[in-house]
């Protein structure tokens, strides 16, 4: 049987050298405001993120930007253009794709029986919940088809 574990760790030695988004975390400061600053890098694989050494579940994703003088006709619309600005304020570029509020995925608890995170054994198969609303599907498809779509624009 192949752990979660393996296939996590097989997934990054295929992903070396294929594009990373930036992971942020929120700080606030009295002089400097809320803002969103980059605590590192992972590979972007829908439900998953995935660093060298941690698989960490997707929250929000955003993306670097000015929010500029715009009217909004939404509140939802105004708070989406202030987290933007939070994460240009936090030094990140304008348009870089930002993860925020992401967890890290306790792989051995998952080989051990237990869920973290979108992982599971599902009759003792390693499984990802791709979506909130989705069922489970096996992590090893799951990747066989992910890994090759971020690595499309590499070679």
């Amino acid at each position: 049987m192949t752990t979660t574990s393996a296939l996590l760790t097989q997934a990054v030695q295929e992903l070396a050298g294929a594009p990373k988004e930036g992971l942020g975390e929120e700080r606030e400061s009295r002089w400097r405001g809320r803002r969103i600053v980059r605590v590192g890098e992972a590979w972007h694989l829908g439900a998953l993120l995935l660093t060298e050494t941690h698989a960490l579940a997707t929250a929000e994703v955003l993306r670097a930007a000015d929010p500029g003088r715009r009217g909004y006709t939404a509140e939802s619309a105004r708070a989406r253009a202030e987290r933007r600005a939070e994460a240009l304020r936090g030094g990140f570029a304008e348009g870089d794709v930002v993860h925020v509020g992401w967890s890290v995925i306790d792989v051995d608890a998952v080989d051990a029986g237990v869920a973290s995170g979108p992982l599971a054994l599902i009759d003792g198969v390693p499984s990802v919940r791709w979506s909130a609303a989705g069922g489970f599907m096996p992590l090893d498809a799951y990747l066989r088809e992910r890994v090759p779509l971020l690595r499309g624009g590499v070679d």
